[in-house]
Parts: C-alpha cells; sequence; structure tokens
C-alpha cells in the first residue's frame, strides 16, 4: 500500500522543482539558497533540514532537470512514432523547438548550463557529466541501428550548441538557426 508523501517530502520536492527551474534560467552561479526557498515558499532557515550544501542542491536540480527533460524527450519520442515520424526527427524537432528560444527554465539543462559546467565543484561537474551522457544515450537510442557513439556524441553537441547560440540571436534570427539546423541534421541522419 502507498502511503501519502510526508510534508517534509513535499517541501524537499518543491525546493527540488524551484532549483531545478532557477538553474536552467539563471545559471549555477544564480542559484542562491534563500532565492530557493522563497520560490519555493519557505523559510531560508529550513534549506538544512533537506541539504548538507548548496552543491547538494545543485546537485539534486539537476538531477531533476535532466530527469524531466529526458522524460520529454522520451515522450516526444513514442508520439512521434505513433504518428509515423522517426524517433530521431522527434527527439531534434523537440530539442530545437521555437518554443525553447524564449523558455530557457524548461528546456534541456545541458543546453542551460553546459559552459558553466566544467568550473563547477567535484559533485556537480560529476552530476554534469551525468547529463551530458544521458543526452548522448537518447540521441545514440533515436539514431537506431548503426550509428556509432561518435555520431550521437557530434549530433548532441550540434544540438546544444544551436540551442544556445539561437538564444543568443533570438527573434527571427535564433528561429531561422534552428529551422536550418532541424534541417541539417535530419537531412543527414534521419532514416525514414
Amino acid at each position: 500500500m502507498d502511503t501519502a508523501p510526508t510534508r517534509k517530502e513535499l517541501s524537499h520536492r518543491r525546493i527540488v522543482d524551484a532549483a531545478a527551474r532557477a538553474i536552467r534560467r539563471e545559471g549555477f552561479a544564480g542559484v542562491g539558497v534563500a532565492e530557493v526557498m522563497k520560490a519555493a515558499g519557505l523559510t531560508h532557515g529550513g534549506f538544512y533540514a533537506h541539504f548538507d550544501s548548496r552543491d547538494a542542491l545543485l546537485v539534486a536540480a539537476l538531477d531533476e532537470a535532466g530527469r524531466g527533460s529526458a522524460l520529454l524527450i522520451e515522450q516526444a519520442s513514442r508520439a512521434g512514432e505513433s504518428s509515423g515520424v522517426s524517433p530521431f526527427r522527434a527527439l531534434v524537432d523537440g530539442y530545437l523547438a521555437d518554443g525553447l528560444l524564449k523558455a530557457a527554465d524548461a528546456g534541456c539543462p545541458v543546453a542551460a548550463l553546459c559552459t558553466e559546467m566544467p568550473r563547477q565543484s567535484p559533485p556537480v561537474r560529476k552530476a554534469s557529466t551525468v547529463r551530458v551522457r544521458s543526452l548522448m544515450k537518447s540521441v545514440h537510442r533515436s539514431l537506431g541501428d548503426g550509428a556509432t557513439a561518435a555520431d550521437a556524441g557530434v549530433v548532441a553537441a550540434t544540438m546544444v550548441g544551436a540551442l544556445q547560440l539561437a538564444r543568443t540571436l533570438g527573434g527571427a534570427e535564433g528561429r531561422a538557426l534552428l529551422a536550418a539546423t532541424r534541417r541539417s541534421l535530419l537531412d543527414r541522419h534521419d532514416r525514414r
């Protein structure tokens, strides 16, 4: 029999969700404990009942953001397949969607944080590496038989870089870059 989550578990979930949105929107440096706790509707003093350190919060937030992104990728892939679209097309169309130009707090944490990842503490770098590898595995699965891990790495790097550049350019120029990247990747790798 499943039991309802405790009050502490619900508070923990709110903190992690708020931090996951914040790291994608503001970067690692922009995540302050006080701001996250306020966004979660809790007092700053309660933080240490949930986490040993800010780095522990960043690791949990990165994990949550990555799980959410992976779930969206998986759902897009299944939806695409059911409508006759290849898993790769579904992945590319979802990852490089125009709507993500302005929704950095909802997109892939790798694209949002990639340039900051190498400068973090060892535990946060380790969690970052897990996220990057997870993205590359998702891409590899979507490419299907015959694709190599190197192919997946190149595609993942192309998507991450394109999304970062498109967000920087914004507007019509950013949308044009995303469209060109989608076309290029699909022309080269889509098997359907």
